[in-house]
């Protein structure tokens, strides 16, 4: 079941959201209604889930207890290593068993093929965020076993995030009563969501399948950078879509989410991308991996190494596959670039060949991202970089590239830049959440205008009426 489902929208929602109300144990109805929701798609998988639950639960509340420095360290590390084993397990053994088999001189590893566990990448770092958080007292252990598991269990968060640490939801977690000031806006954001899912990257995503399914021998530039734009459009909106219906979500239940995404491709640098793209994430690496490592604290030679080791852990992280080892070191390689010259180029270039710089480094990165392989990969690059291979598009590709396409490319290169907010702050609109300097930082929205109400009730509506049409609606990163 995925946000963006007629089934989520007109039955398990209004149905969840009437008893979650109604019902006095918050904490009790929103783990009962997030454990209905993951056995919906992945059955017997709840039980390995509640199984990592109560080993960090227990594992957490004898940190807390422990005074000795060197015994709460053995215990931190006891559960992330128990932690990141289950990701590894069923996320990295099959790749790990492929490539060991390409270099060890005896018999064979078994390389068994594992359904992944719906979000498992999500709920492991969240599971560590919160024993180091403990340890280093950035939050107070949860005590109630209720709380601690429907914090995990979650179902707007739980299978793509964002990663939301404990920290930031504990207080609204431990209220007595449910907030309802921010239910407009949580209705908001579940329909912007909705609409950049279904009305752009699903709209799109035929046009980047088409692309990269091509026969690399009948590939030509026009259908390649096609393929690429699209691409590009399609994890955006996809990705961003499903954030914001989480946030959303979190709204109606009285829950503040962090933002996840701050219009990416405005972006000046990659660097400036990295703080715009997956910001959980990317906050999550930076104040768990790079800091310790020493982030930039012990010279050029230290910080070299931790943003490579950053990077290929944001690759791995997405995928077992060379390819996003690939592409998180590319991104890492200019990310070093930037900070040992490039950077102080871009400064006094122009604004406009920053951001077309910004945005050719990400659309080829973007390649590695999509294809299904490296040779594919390269090969597909290479073609993109032959102008004299430009031509009419194909049949095929002329069907898919009707009007309806078209629109989807145009409003998605057009709104993944803040046009809209400009223009309703220029109308003078007002503010549906205002700024809140209570919040900390990564929860801050900076301030988010109303919409009208019959531009949402038309985007609703058309979203709908294409669902109960389509059977295209995979979330892309399900599968990360």
């Amino acid at each position: 079941m995925v946000f963006s489902s007629v089934i989520f929208i007109f039955y398990f929602l209004p149905f969840f959201l009437l008893g979650y109300y109604v019902s006095g144990w918050r904490a009790g109805g929103l783990l009962a209604g997030s454990a209905a929701f993951y056995v919906w798609g992945e059955g017997a998988y709840v039980f390995l889930l509640l199984g990592l639950i109560g080993l960090n639960y227990a594992g957490s509340r004898w940190l807390d207890a422990t005074a000795d420095r060197r015994r709460r360290l053995a215990i931190l590390a006891g559960l992330a290593i128990a932690d990141f084993a289950v990701l590894g397990f069923f996320k990295y053994s099959q790749f790990l068993a492929h490539n060991l088999n390409l270099v060890l001189p005896h018999g064979p590893l078994p390389e068994v093929h594992r359904d992944l566990p719906l979000g498992i990448s999500f709920f492991t770092f969240q599971l560590v965020s919160y024993a180091v958080d403990v340890h280093r007292g950035a939050v107070k252990v949860e005590r109630d076993l209720t709380r601690f598991a429907a914090y995990i269990l979650m179902f707007p968060h739980l299978i793509a995030g964002p990663i939301v640490r404990y920290a930031d939801i504990r207080d609204e977690m431990h209220a007595d009563r449910r907030r309802t000031a921010h239910l407009g806006l949580g209705v908001q954001y579940f329909i912007v969501g909705l609409c950049q899912k279904v009305l752009i990257a699903n709209t799109v995503a035929p046009l980047a399948d088409h692309a990269f399914a091509a026969d690399l021998v009948r590939l030509d530039a026009t259908t390649a950078w096609l393929g690429v734009w699209s691409y590009t459009l399609q994890i955006y909106f996809d990705f961003c879509g499903y954030s914001n219906m989480a946030i959303g979500l979190a709204f109606l239940l009285g829950f503040t989410f962090p933002k996840n995404f701050d219009y990416p491709y405005i972006a000046q640098s990659i660097t400036d991308f990295w703080r715009r793209w997956h910001m959980s994430l990317s906050s999550w690496f930076r104040d768990y991996v790079y800091i310790p490592l020493g982030g930039n604290r012990h010279g050029q030679l230290q910080t070299v190494r931790n943003l490579l080791i950053v990077f290929f852990l944001t690759g791995l992280w997405h995928g077992a596959a060379w390819r996003f080892i690939v592409w998180g070191l590319y991104h890492g390689a200019f990310l070093m670039l930037e900070r040992f010259g490039l950077g102080r180029v871009l400064e006094r270039a122009w604004r406009p060949l920053r951001h077309l710089y910004a945005v050719l480094v990400v659309m080829v990165g973007w390649v590695f991202f999509r294809a299904d392989s490296l040779p594919q990969a390269l090969s597909y690059l290479a073609e993109m970089a032959q102008p004299a291979h430009f031509a009419a598009p194909d049949a095929a590709l002329s069907i898919l590239l009707n009007a309806q396409s078209i629109a989807a490319l145009a409003a998605g290169s057009l709104f993944a830049a803040p046009l809209l907010p400009a223009l309703l702050k220029r109308l003078g609109t007002p503010r549906a959440e205002p700024p809140r300097p209570d919040l900390p930082a990564r929860l801050q929205t900076g301030g988010v205008h109303a919409l009208p109400i019959p531009l949402l009730a038309a985007g609703f509506m058309l979203s709908v009426a294409i669902l109960a049409g389509s059977t295209l609606n995979p979330f892309l990163y399900f599968r990360f």
